[in-house]
């Protein structure tokens, strides 16, 4: 009887530790979940966002916005989901060949997701920061699709031929085994070490380098929305001046010239807008990746000392980026928040652009080729309308009508 007792109290203390445990698996399960489920919805709707809406389609950026999303629906799609399994279950079941595979694609698709908001950061810097002219001779379509090429082509050089190779485990086989089967010689986990040379030369080429771009670019972009601020506040006092003044130099030049300085002004407050909203951007691209990759250099030098846990929760921070990119876009931006209201609202008039040629607007924005252009018209006493002047402002629609 005693030994029968004995024998089944570790059967009872399973039982009761996986009893303990359930509530916390449902609570990750249900998380995780979340998370693939906002990301593959959110970044579906910036793609689709951008195909329906003719607007969008006209700006530069948003073509490396809906290469990001792509990579970013990826990242939820053939990352996610198999590394979720492994943390609910706490073991790898699909073999160490699709082991390879997965984590090749992990490296593959998040470090293409960083370099298109490296690029991002590049071109909104040329659009705010450079003359028209420098824009769109920096900015043209083929170098535009180069740079999504790069962002595609440069991170197999770390992911698929080095992983698949095993440049990454050279030195280190023997604690990847012991890893491997740490939990019983029945379970298997997909572990994925790395030695020295390839943690210093992954993280330099997929972090390191786009974030001193990026800080750089945004550095830049401050710098020159704070001037177009001060020059708004100066405006403002000049048109007070103006308006007080008697108007006995003419109504159409007056008109005129608080027409100019309307678009300056608004041109102005939309390029702090995005620079106010790259900075979140930023914030948040560094508060999601950079544990992940610190740790990712410091674990081989203290001898692989880093806590399971600890990895699992900075790569799973850094998979929430993924989610956040759409949110970003969604709440900060204009013209992309009437974009999905548009396709959630199954078309409704209500959230479509107004037209350029509406009445009562006696001066109206838009968009040809690419530029913003700014249409005056006068009414006659005879009831017809004349064009008196059509004039491209001095910036890129890119500089204010970008998805940031």
């Amino acid at each position: 009887m005693n030994v029968s007792a004995a024998g089944q109290m570790p059967v009872m203390e399973e039982l009761v530790s996986e009893s303990d445990s359930m509530p916390k698996r449902m609570a990750l399960i249900c998380f995780l979940s979340l998370v693939m489920l906002m990301s593959i919805l959110g970044n579906l709707l910036v793609m689709v966002a951008v195909c329906k809406d003719r607007q969008l389609r006209k700006i530069k950026t948003n073509y490396f916005i809906v290469s990001l999303a792509f990579a970013d629906l990826l990242v939820s799609v053939l990352v996610m989901p198999f590394g979720a399994i492994e943390l609910v279950h706490q073991h790898w079941i699909y073999g160490e060949t699709f082991c390879l595979v997965r984590t090749s694609l992990d490296v593959l698709l998040t470090t293409a997701s960083i370099l298109h908001l490296c690029c991002i950061a590049l071109d909104r810097y040329y659009a705010i920061c450079c003359q028209p002219l420098v824009y769109r001779n920096k900015m043209t379509p083929m170098r535009v699709a180069l740079m999504i090429g790069g962002c595609w082509v440069i991170p197999t050089f770390i992911s698929f031929l080095p992983i698949m190779q095993g440049w990454n485990s050279i030195g280190i086989d023997h604690l990847i085994e012991e890893r491997r089967h740490s939990e019983g010689s029945n379970s298997t986990s997909c572990v994925f070490m790395v030695n020295k040379p390839y943690a210093l030369t992954c993280s330099v080429v997929a972090f390191y380098i786009p974030l001193v771009l990026m800080v750089l670019a945004y550095q830049r972009i401050y710098i020159t929305a704070r001037a177009h601020a001060l020059q708004i506040s100066m405006l403002q006092r000049a048109g007070g001046a103006g308006n007080s003044a008697p108007a006995a130099s003419g109504v159409g030049a007056g008109s005129t010239s608080d027409s100019a300085d309307h678009q300056r002004n608004h041109r102005m407050r939309t390029e702090t807008k995005a620079a106010k909203t790259l900075c979140i951007i930023m914030g948040c691209f560094c508060l999601c990746w950079a544990p992940f990759f610190v740790t990712n250099v410091v674990d081989p030098f203290i001898d692989y000392t880093v806590p399971d846990k600890l990895w699992v929760a900075c790569l799973w921070l850094g998979y929430i980026n993924s989610m956040l990119n759409p949110i970003l876009y969604a709440f900060l931006n204009k013209s992309f928040r009437r974009a999905f209201l548009i396709i959630l609202c199954c078309g409704r008039k209500r959230y479509r652009r107004p037209s350029i040629l509406g009445s009562g607007a006696p001066c109206t924005a838009t968009q040809i080729n690419g530029s913003t252009h700014v249409l005056k018209y006068s009414v006659l006493q005879n009831g017809n309308h004349t064009e008196q002047e059509k004039k491209s402002l001095h910036t890129d629609t890119e500089s204010h009508e970008s998805c940031l």
